[in-house]
C-alpha cells in the first residue's frame, strides 16, 4: 500500500496494526535503544547519530581478539585480514548508493573525503572559477568550500555562489537552482550541494542538477551525509562526478565513524587528476615496493591515504550487513510510509491544539522530495516545548530559533513510535 492510498488513524491500535504488517519490524530488535531517560525513549535522531546495532560488539571484539592473538600479523592472518579490510564494505556500500564497486571506497572521515575529492575536481582556470552551493549548507561544507577557494588564491566572496529560498519560503526552488547553473555558464567550475539539506530535509533532484552542471561544462558533486542509507540513490546512472557521505547517521556506524566516497568510473583511470596522495591509494600490487612516484589504484580506491581504521570499519561492516539483508528497496518503501504517518500525526495534533500552538512542517510534503526527516516550525512555542519533549523521553534535535528535526529511521523506528511522539507533543503543548 502506498502513502497516497493509505488512510491513517491517530490511534495506538492503528499504529500496532501497521507494525504487525511491517516486513522490517523484526530489525528493531537488532539495535540498542538508549536507556538514560526516565521514560521509554522515542529515538528520532538517526539523522544525527544512528542507533548501535547489537552485532557491533561482536564485530569489534573479533578485531580486538585478532589483534591480541596475531599482533601485526593480523593484517594477513585475522579472520577478516586488515590489509584488505575496506574491501569487505565495498559491494555493500555500492548497492546502497547505486554505484559499481569500482566507484566506491570506505575510508577516512566525511569532510576529509570531501577535501580530497575537491582537490581533484575543483580546478579553477581562466574565467571558470565559481562554485555553486545551497545557502544554509551544513557548516562543515561551507568551511570546506571556502577554504578550497582560498587554497587557489581566490576570494569566496567573489567565487562562492549560494542559491537560497525565495523570500518568505523555506525551501530552495529547483528551477532557481537550474537557472543559476545556466546563468553562471562558463564561469561555473563546480556544483557541490548536500543531496538532502540537513536543516529542512529537502531532497534535491541530483540527476537533473548533474545534467544541468555538465551541460555548462562544470563538475558536479554531492555531500550525501543525510542521504546515504536514507534515500534510494543511483549515483552511477545519474552520472554524478563525485560524492562523499558519513557512516554514523542513517548508516548507524559509530560516532564520528568512517566515511564513503564515490568517483564515477569515467574518472577511474585518470592518473592526470591532481590529488593529495597517500600510500594506501597506491597500486596495491606494488605498494610494498615503497617506490617513489605515486601510481594510483584505479577507481575510488586511488583516493585513499592510509590503511583502514579497523575498529571503526568493524562497526561500519556490522551495520552494512543489516542494510544488505534488508535491502534499500524495502527500506525506502517503509521510509515513505512511516514518514507520512508521522506527518499525519503532527498535523492532527496541530489541528487539535491550534489555539495554543501550530506546527508548520517545512520539509517537502511530497514523499519524492524528502527522506526520513521532518523539520517542524513550532509557532507560538520556544525551546521549552522541546525540553518538555526531552523530559518525556523523546530524543530529537533542536535548531534555533524554533525548529525541531525528527527522523523516523525505517530499520528501527516503528509506527507506534510515531503515535507516541504525537502523545508526547500534545502533553508538551499543555
Amino acid at each position: 500500500m502506498t502513502t497516497a492510498t493509505m488512510i491513517f488513524e491517530n490511534s495506538v491500535d492503528f499504529a500496532k496494526k501497521m507494525d504487525a504488517n511491517d516486513s522490517l519490524a523484526s530489525y528493531r530488535d537488532r539495535f540498542h535503544f538508549p536507556t538514560f531517560t526516565e521514560n521509554e525513549v522515542v529515538y528520532f535522531t538517526g539523522n544525527s547519530l544512528g542507533l548501535q546495532p547489537k552485532s557491533v560488539k561482536k564485530y569489534i571484539e573479533q578485531e580486538l581478539s585478532d589483534w591480541a592473538k596475531f599482533g601485526v600479523e593480523g593484517h594477513f592472518l585475522a579472520k577478516r585480514p586488515w590489509f584488505s579490510y575496506h574491501e569487505f564494505c565495498t559491494e555493500k556500500v555500492a548497492k546502497i548508493v547505486g554505484a559499481k564497486p569500482l566507484e566506491v571506497v570506505v575510508t577516512h572521515s566525511l569532510t576529509t573525503n570531501l577535501h580530497l575529492l575537491m582537490v581533484s575536481f575543483y580546478r579553477p582556470e581562466g574565467k571558470r572559477t565559481k562554485i555553486l552551493c545551497e545557502s544554509k549548507a551544513f557548516p562543515s561544507d561551507q568551511y570546506a568550500l571556502e577554504s578550497q577557494i582560498r587554497f587557489h588564491g581566490l576570494d569566496p566572496e567573489d567565487h562562492l555562489v549560494e542559491i537560497a529560498p525565495r523570500e518568505g519560503e523555506h525551501l530552495i526552488n529547483e528551477d532557481d537552482l537550474i537557472n543559476k547553473i545556466d546563468q553562471l555558464g562558463d564561469e561555473l567550475a563546480m556544483v557541490m550541494i548536500g543531496g538532502v539539506n540537513y536543516y529542512t530535509g529537502q531532497l534535491f533532484d541530483m540527476e537533473k542538477i548533474t545534467e544541468a552542471g555538465h551541460k555548462v561544462g562544470a563538475v558536479v558533486g554531492f555531500d550525501l551525509a543525510h542521504a546515504a542509507g536514507n534515500i534510494n540513490l543511483h549515483l552511477h546512472d545519474w552520472d554524478v562526478d563525485f560524492a562523499a557521505w558519513c557512516g554514523y547517521k542513517y548508516l548507524n556506524s559509530s560516532p564520528g565513524g568512517v566515511s564513503g566516497m564515490f568517483v564515477h568510473e569515467r574518472h577511474a583511470n585518470r592518473p592526470d587528476l591532481p590529488r593529495f596522495a597517500g600510500w594506501w591509494g597506491y597500486d596495491k600490487d606494488t605498494r610494498f615496493q615503497m617506490e617513489a612516484g605515486f601510481k594510483p589504484m584505479k577507481g575510488a580506491e586511488g583516493w585513499q591515504l592510509s590503511n583502514a581504521p579497523v575498529l571503526g570499519m568493524a562497526a561500519h561492516l556490522a551495520s552494512l550487513e543489516i542494510f544488505d539483508e534488508a535491502g534499500m528497496d524495502r527500506i525506502g518503501e517503509k521510509r515513505d510510509l512511516l514518514t507520512a504517518y508521522l506527518e499525519y500525526i503532527i498535523d492532527d495534533v496541530s489541528k487539535k491544539n491550534a489555539e495554543r500552538c501550530t506546527f508548520e512542517i517545512v520539509t517537502p510534503r511530497n514523499p519524492s522530495k524528502r527522506g526520513a526527516q521532518l523539520s517542524i516550525l513550532a509557532h507560538g512555542q520556544g525551546k521549552d516545548l522541546f525540553d518538555e519533549l526531552t523530559n518525556q523521553g523523546v530524543v530529537a534535535d533542536w535548531r534555533e530559533p524554533n525548529v525541531i528535526r525528527i527522523a523516523p529511521a525505517p530499520l528501527y523506528n516503528s509506527f507506534e513510535d510515531c503515535f507516541r511522539f504525537g502523545r508526547c507533543l500534545e502533553k508538551a503543548i499543555q
